[in-house]
C-alpha cells in the first residue's frame, strides 16, 4: 500500500523515536513511498546505524526530544527538507524496568516520564503549528491502551499516555486545519516491550510490520477527521 502524498507534493514526516520498534518500522515503509523522514533517538549509534541501513531518505537527527534546542533542529531540518507535512509524537520512555507500583514510584522519575511522554510532544507540536496548518498536515501521537487501563506498575507510563490523549483531543477541537490523531498500535514485538515485561516470552506478540504499520498505512491514506485511533479497528489494511 502506497502512503497518499497531500496534495500530490513530496512529503516529509519526523517521527520521532524513530531507530528502533514501531518508529523504525513506520519510517521505513514511509521512505519506501517516497516521503523524507527525520528521525530522533537519545541513542547516537541507534539513530546513525538505522539512517544508514534505511537509505538516503532518511536524515539521523540525535539527541532528546525533551531538549529545546534539539525540537528546533528538528523542525529546520525539515523546513530544509521541504517543509513538515506529518509529525509522528511516537518518542517515549517507561520510565525504570521492572516499573513500580505507585507506591514506590520515585516522584522525580514520575516527573521525567510526564515530561518525556507528553510535555515534550506537547512543546514540539506548539513550535510545528504554523508550518503544519499551512501545509494542512499532521500529527500522530502515539499513545496505548496504558492510558486507559489499571495495569499494576504502568501508573507513571499510563497516567503519561492520559495526558497526551487529553492534550490530542483538545488539539483536536482547536486546530481545525490540522488532522490529530492519537494512535494505539497495540501490543507489539518491540524492545521497549520487553524492558516493561523483563524475563518474559513475548515473542506472541505482532511485529510493527505485521499490525501497526499498515494501519497506519490506512490511516495516512483515508486521513479521516481527528481522533482516537486504535489499529486493531483499522482491519481492512490491504
Amino acid at each position: 500500500m502506497k502512503f497518499k502524498s497531500y496534495g500530490g507534493r513530496m512529503t516529509t514526516a519526523i517521527i520521532t523515536g524513530g531507530s528502533r520498534g514501531f518508529g523504525r518500522a513506520l519510517t521505513a515503509q514511509l521512505t519506501n513511498d517516497g516521503w523524507t523522514v527525520i528521525i530522533d533517538g537519545r541513542n547516537i549509534d541507534a539513530v546513525l546505524t538505522a539512517a544508514a541501513q534505511l537509505g538516503p531518505s532518511v536524515i539521523p537527527m540525535p539527541g532528546d526530544i525533551t531538549d529545546a534546542v534539539h525540537r528546533d533542529d528538528l523542525l529546520a531540518a525539515a523546513e530544509r527538507a521541504g517543509g513538515l507535512d506529518l509529525l509522528v509524537n511516537n518518542a517515549s520512555t517507561l520510565g525504570s524496568s521492572p516499573m513500580p507500583t505507585l507506591a514506590d514510584l520515585p516522584i522525580e522519575q514520575f516527573a521525567n516520564v510526564i515530561r518525556t511522554n507528553a510535555g515534550a510532544p506537547l512543546a514540539l507540536i506548539q513550535a510545528a503549528l504554523p508550518t503544519l496548518r499551512g501545509r494542512h498536515g499532521a500529527i500522530a501521537n502515539i499513545t496505548s491502551d496504558a492510558a486507559h487501563g489499571a495495569y499494576e506498575g504502568w501508573g507513571a507510563y499510563g497516567a503519561s499516555k492520559a495526558a497526551l490523549e487529553q492534550i490530542s483531543n483538545v488539539l483536536a477541537a482547536e486546530e481545525p486545519d490540522v488532522r490529530v490523531w492519537w494512535f494505539d498500535p497495540g501490543d507489539m514485538r518491540t524492545q521497549m516491550h520487553q524492558d516493561a515485561f523483563p524475563g518474559e516470552d513475548i515473542s506472541d506478540r505482532p511485529t510493527p510490520e505485521a499490525v501497526a504499520v499498515p494501519a497506519f498505512a490506512r490511516l495516512l491514506r483515508d486521513r479521516p477527521d481527528s481522533g482516537f485511533v486504535r489499529a486493531e479497528s483499522l482491519a481492512d489494511v490491504a
